[in-house]
């Protein structure tokens, strides 16, 4: 009997200004520290002044991928930060057999952290369609049977796909359900809400405020299918993923 197997590299992406923490226990966490001698803060009715001596190769440095603020002086401690996991790779199992079908599951969590007061925004991408393939072969990207997500996974005898249903606090509306059909009510059925996966940006979880310190997990978990009738081409499949977290 041939197996068919299928993995899912993960990719994170986060803006510009995220900013990782540098120490941490249960009790805090320090998002930036600074080592020099000397300095004090002094105030007076018309002033505010912060010093310090004994830094070195301090500055403000840019690039496409990222903004480095060196020093203590340069770091506005009241700017926005947001942080994102970085999960390992998965592979859905069990493997789908080429004559008889079958259903491969598996899922990632992705914890966003933000002191912004407005919020973050969480999307999911896949960086090909259809998103899971092998060799020119592949599974079709889930299509629900409305505008909105379906609330059971469902997949034809003759028939293959690949789906995602995110779950989590912060779902934005089109993942929640009232326990029997998705985008209405305030609920989040388990295994429930599943759509396929786009090129472009899909926004899965949303805040307006901030989380800081303890921010909020998300799970995305993805299935793919084949029916009993389906002659799916045995090989590896794979998808790329690619989650994106930006500060509203």
């Amino acid at each position: 009997m041939t197996k068919l197997l299928a993995s899912l590299l993960i990719v994170v992406l986060g803006p510009a200004s995220a900013v990782a923490y540098v120490a941490s226990s249960t009790n805090y966490r320090i998002e930036v520290d600074s080592l020099n001698v000397g300095g004090l803060l002094a105030t007076s009715t018309n002033y505010r002044i912060e010093d310090t001596v004994g830094e070195s190769a301090t500055g403000i440095g840019t690039s496409t991928s990222y903004n480095l603020y060196a020093g203590y002086q340069q770091f506005d401690a009241t700017s926005t930060t947001i942080t994102i996991s970085a999960p390992a790779d998965i592979t859905l199992s069990p493997a789908i057999s080429e004559s008889d079908g079958g259903t491969a599951n598996g899922s990632a969590a992705w914890t966003v952290i933000t002191n912004n007061s407005a919020g973050y925004n969480l999307t999911i991408k896949a960086d090909s369609n259809p998103a899971l393939a092998s060799s020119g072969n592949s599974f079709a990207d889930y299509s629900p049977a409305g505008a909105a997500p379906d609330f059971t996974f469902s997949v034809g005898d003759s028939e293959s796909a690949f789906a995602y249903s995110p779950e989590g606090t912060d779902l934005v509306d089109n993942f929640k359900d009232n326990g029997s059909a998705c985008n209405t009510g305030s609920s989040d059925a388990t295994n429930a809400c599943w759509e396929g996966l786009s090129t472009s940006d899909t926004a899965i979880a949303q805040a307006v405020a901030a989380n800081s310190p303890g921010g909020t997990e998300t799970t995305v978990k993805f299935r793919a299918a084949a029916g009993a009738s389906k002659s799916q081409s045995a090989g590896s499949y794979q998808a790329t993923i690619t989650v994106t977290a930006t500060a509203l």
